[in-house]
C-alpha cells in the first residue's frame, strides 16, 4: 500500500518578506565569497535595496487584508505581524544607512557585517509571526546569535570583546531560563501552540504551581532580552563597547523583538493567568523606569546615557502589561494595551535611531562620546545641534514632538484600567518623565550654552550622504508623528491579533 504524505500547505505570499531576506542573504554571501575585495563596497547597497524589497510583500499583504495561518496556527501573518515586520525592516534599513560610512568601503569584514545584520533581521520578522513556543525560540536564537557577534565586531578593542562576552553569557543564561519555563508550560498544556496553551491555562486551576513557575521563568527570560531591571546589567557595557550602529540596532530592533514575543506569549498564551504576570509587570515597569533614569543622571558618556535611557524607556513599554487585564472592553480591553505597546515601539524607534545617528555624526569629528565634547556644538554644527535637541526632547515626551504621544497612550492605558495599581504606576511614570527631562535637557544645555572645549577645531562637521539620509528620515518621522499622530495611532489600533479575546 502506497504511503500518503500530507505535506503542510505553504503560502509563499505570506512568507514573502522572509523569502526576500533569504535571497538577499544568498546574494551577499555570493558577492563576498566570489568577488572578494573588488565588490565589498557594494555590500551596503545590496543590503539596503534588499530591505526595501522585503517591504514590498509586507505592503501587498497589508493591501490583501486577510489573516493567513500556516502549520496548524504556529505561523500567522495578521495585522500585528505586518506592522512589526515593517518596523523591523525600516529600522534595519536606517541601521544600514548609518553603517555605510562607519564600516567603511573596502573593509575586509564588510560583507560578513551586513550578512549577520540581515540574518538577525530575518529572525525578527519570523518572531513577528511566531505563535508557537518552538517557532518563538528558533526566531529568538536566529536574531540573537548574529547580534552577539556584531556586538564584538571591533575584535581588537577590549571594550568590544567585553561587550560581546557579557551579551553572549547573559543572553545564553536568559535563553536557558526561558526554555525551562517553556518546558513547564508545555508539560501542563500538552501543546506548544500559544492558542492551545491559552485554553489550557484558562481552563486549569489558577493555583497550579507548575504553570505559575513556568510563566515566571518565561517572563524573566524575556525581561533579560528587553533589558528590564534587575536584568539589565548587560545593556550599558554592551551598548558602549559595541559599534555605534549596532548599539542603535540593539536598542531599537532587538528590544522591539523581545517585546513582540512578550506580547504574543502574555496576551495569547498566558492571558488567563493575569494574577501571575500582572504584578510581575507592575514591579518590572516601576523598577525599570526608575532605576534606568536615576543611573542615567550620573552618566558622563552620551552613549551610556542613551543606554540607561533605553532601559528607562523599556519601563514605559512594560507598563501597559501590568493593567491589560483590567482595562474595560468599552475602552479597548486587552487590545488597548497591545496598541499602546506597539505605538510606543514605533515612535521610540524613530527617536532613538535619530539620536544615535547624531552621536555618530559628531563622533566623526570629536572622536569622543563624552558629553563634555558636545560643548558649544551649536557654534560649528548648528544643524546637528537642532536635530539632537529634537530627538532628546522627543524622548523626554515634550510636545509637539512624537514622544508626547508615546507617553500619552501609555498613561491612557494605565488610567483606563481605573485600578489603584494603574493609577499608582501612572504616578511613577509621571515622576520618571520629569527626572528624564533633567538629563536630556542637560545634554541640550551643553550643546547650546557651554563653551567649546579647549583645542576643539571649529570646522564644520561633515555628514556623509547615507548618514544624512538616516537623520532626515528619523527627524521627519519624529516631527510628523508629534504634529499629526493619527497615522501612527491607526497602526497601533490595527496591530491586534486576529482572534483577540
Amino acid at each position: 500500500m502506497d504511503a500518503v504524505f500530507d505535506f503542510p500547505r505553504v503560502d509563499f505570499h505570506a512568507f514573502g518578506p522572509e523569502i526576500v531576506l533569504v535571497v538577499v542573504l544568498g546574494v551577499l554571501l555570493l558577492v563576498d565569497l566570489v568577488f572578494e575585495e573588488r565588490a565589498r563596497w557594494a555590500s551596503s547597497t545590496i543590503a539596503g535595496i534588499g530591505l526595501l524589497a522585503a517591504l514590498v510583500p509586507v505592503l501587498t499583504l497589508a493591501v490583501a487584508g486577510d489573516d493567513r495561518s500556516m502549520f496548524g496556527g504556529a505561523y500567522v501573518v495578521d495585522n500585528f505581524a505586518l506592522v512589526l515586520k515593517g518596523l523591523f525592516l525600516v529600522a534595519g534599513y536606517v541601521t544600514v544607512l548609518i553603517s555605510t560610512d562607519y564600516i567603511g568601503e573596502g573593509d575586509y569584514y564588510e560583507g560578513e557585517y551586513y550578512f549577520m545584520l540581515l540574518s538577525s533581521l530575518l529572525g525578527m520578522t519570523v518572531m513577528a509571526s511566531a505563535r508557537d513556543l518552538l517557532s518563538i525560540f528558533v526566531a529568538l536564537e536566529l536574531l540573537s546569535i548574529p547580534a552577539y557577534l556584531l556586538a564584538g565586531w571591533r575584535k581588537r578593542d577590549l571594550r568590544g570583546n567585553e561587550a560581546s562576552l557579557k551579551y553572549y553569557l547573559l543572553g545564553v543564561f536568559a535563553s536557558a531560563v526561558m526554555l525551562y519555563g517553556m518546558s513547564l508550560v508545555f508539560g501542563v498544556a500538552g501543546s506548544t501552540l500559544l492558542s492551545r496553551i491559552g485554553d489550557a491555562v484558562s481552563a486549569g486551576p489558577r493555583s497550579a504551581p507548575v504553570i505559575t513557575v513556568g510563566i515566571v521563568f518565561v517572563v524573566v527570560g524575556f525581561a533579560f532580552k528587553v533589558s528590564a531591571v534587575p536584568f539589565h546589567t548587560w545593556a550599558p557595557d554592551t551598548y558602549e563597547g559595541a559599534p555605534t550602529p549596532i548599539t542603535a540596532f540593539l536598542s531599537v530592533a532587538s528590544k522591539a523583538a523581545g517585546f513582540v514575543a512578550l506580547v504574543q506569549l502574555v496576551f495569547i498564551g498566558f492571558l488567563g493567568r493575569d494574577d501571575v504576570w500582572a504584578p510581575m509587570f507592575w514591579l518590572l515597569a516601576a523598577l525599570t523606569m526608575t532605576v534606568g533614569n536615576l543611573i542615567a543622571l550620573r552618566q558622563t558618556n552620551l552613549v551610556r546615557l542613551l543606554a540607561y535611557s533605553s532601559v528607562a524607556q523599556a519601563g514605559f513599554m512594560l507598563a501597559p502589561f501590568a493593567v491589560a487585564a483590567d482595562i474595560p472592553a468599552a475602552r479597548g480591553g486587552t487590545g488597548g494595551a497591545i496598541g499602546s505597546v506597539v505605538t510606543y515601539l514605533l515612535i521610540y524607534s524613530a527617536m532613538n535611531l535619530g539620536a544615535f545617528a547624531v552621536v555618530m555624526a559628531v563622533a566623526r569629528k570629536t572622536r569622543s562620546g563624552e558629553i563634555s565634547s558636545y560643548g558649544g556644538l551649536f557654534q560649528y554644527a548648528p544643524g546637528l545641534t537642532v536635530l539632537m535637541s529634537i530627538f532628546l526632547f522627543a524622548l523626554a515626551g515634550i510636545p509637539p514632538l512624537a514622544g508626547w504621544y508615546a507617553k500619552f497612550v501609555v498613561f491612557k492605558s494605565l488610567l483606563d484600567a481605573g485600578t489603584t495599581a494603574g493609577i499608582a504606576l501612572a504616578v511613577v511614570g509621571v515622576v520618571n518623565s520629569v527626572v528624564a527631562l533633567f538629563y536630556y535637557a542637560s545634554v541640550a544645555r551643553e550643546m547650546w550654552m557651554s563653551p567649546v572645549p579647549e583645542g576643539q577645531d571649529l570646522a564644520a562637521v561633515r555628514v556623509p550622504p547615507a548618514l544624512g539620509a538616516s537623520l532626515a528620515l528619523c527627524a521627519a518621522a519624529t516631527l510628523a508623528i508629534g504634529v499629526a499622530p493619527n497615522l501612527i495611532a491607526r497602526l497601533g489600533d490595527v496591530a491586534l491579533f486576529g482572534t483577540l479575546p
